[in-house]
């Protein structure tokens, strides 16, 4: 089974660096003048950690005020989401999205969600991406995709994998490549990448997919073996790790990071805010840091990142119905 990919192409084209009008840019110029919190669904070391802590290096120094990274994790990502939904809009609380809690969860979660994020959060700018990694530990001999696509089939659904979180980025890349080569397996959630990877690398678990920068080391160091990346082609950190798509035609999966801030928040604050991210995706250091770590700059303006979001949760909805996934 092949799902349509959300039109990549037609929202590039509307990921130009972003140009600020001039009254937006003086209306905000009060703010910050205090210091910005970032707050994170997902544990640290994992790669949404990675990338804001390396983005909010770099807003300091672009806003003169220093953005405290705080990890929340929990229900999926949805702590983090109600706490930055429920903040003051006031361009000072910003929320580290990604592709769980802005376009899984309102599927998974449906009527129990206490915060849509379409509603509740304004976008202001896509940040970043990274293609995903299948990994495997000691629990299990496969050396390729496809062996361990025929051990899955052997055992008959009892073969576990760990994901940073129920409806994550890893989880859903996960459920789509099982449901592609039609086998089943056991899903068992952590919460946030480093966990999960450290019960995989014991042999607790038999595979994980999750962000390159997150394994990059561990796979680089001998710990766990990657069998496979989940992006349109092979990345240059592992140039000998062929893509899912090799094995499985047509499939891509990549995560994706972008900022926003409870609904409401002034135009001019967004607007700044907005013009002070795209500053940074053109600093050097910055994309030196990115790059090193596997991850892309992945430009795209609020209006664009809302519509991107929005095809996104039609996406992975197909997804979640094909695949019953639930919560726990």
């Amino acid at each position: 089974m092949t799902l349509p990919l959300p039109r990549r192409a037609a929202l590039l084209a509307l990921s130009a660096p972003l140009v600020l009008p001039r009254a937006a840019a003086a209306q905000g110029a009060g703010w910050p003048d205090r210091p910005l919190r970032l707050i994170l669904p997902y544990t640290p070391g994992g790669g949404t950690d990675g990338v804001a802590r390396t983005l909010a290096a770099r807003l300091q120094a672009e806003l003169g005020q220093p953005v405290v990274v705080e990890n929340r994790p929990g229900a999926g990502g949805n702590l983090a989401t109600e706490l930055v939904a429920t903040a003051k809009p006031d361009g000072y609380t910003l929320l580290m999205g990604n592709q769980g809690p802005m376009t899984v969860n309102p599927t998974l979660f449906g009527r129990t969600l206490k915060t849509d994020p379409a509603t509740a959060l304004d976008p202001v700018a896509m940040v970043a991406e990274t293609p995903l990694v299948l990994v495997v530990g000691p629990g299990t001999r496969a050396k390729t995709l496809a062996e361990l696509l025929e051990e899955a089939r052997a055992r008959k659904g009892e073969l576990n994998y760990a994901s940073p979180g129920n409806g994550s980025a890893g989880h859903l890349a996960m459920a789509l490549l099982l449901l592609q080569a039609g086998v089943t397996a056991t899903h068992l959630p952590f919460r946030g990448a480093a966990p999960g990877l450290t019960d995989v690398a014991a042999g607790h678990m038999a595979a994980m997919i999750s962000t390159l920068p997150s394994v990059l080391g561990l796979v680089q160091g001998g710990t766990l073996r990657a069998l496979a990346v989940t992006g349109r082609s092979r990345v240059a950190a592992l140039p000998d790790v062929p893509t899912v798509a090799e094995t499985l035609p047509g499939y891509a999966v990549t995560a994706w990071y972008g900022i926003l801030v409870p609904h409401g928040t002034p135009e001019p604050v967004r607007a700044r805010l907005a013009g002070a991210i795209d500053t940074a995706l053109g600093a050097p250091e910055l994309l030196d840091r990115l790059r090193a770590d596997g991850t892309e700059p992945f430009r795209m303006d609020a209006a664009a990142f809302g519509r991107f979001m929005a095809e996104e949760r039609t996406r992975w909805a197909e997804v979640i119905r094909k695949a019953g996934i639930e919560v726990d």
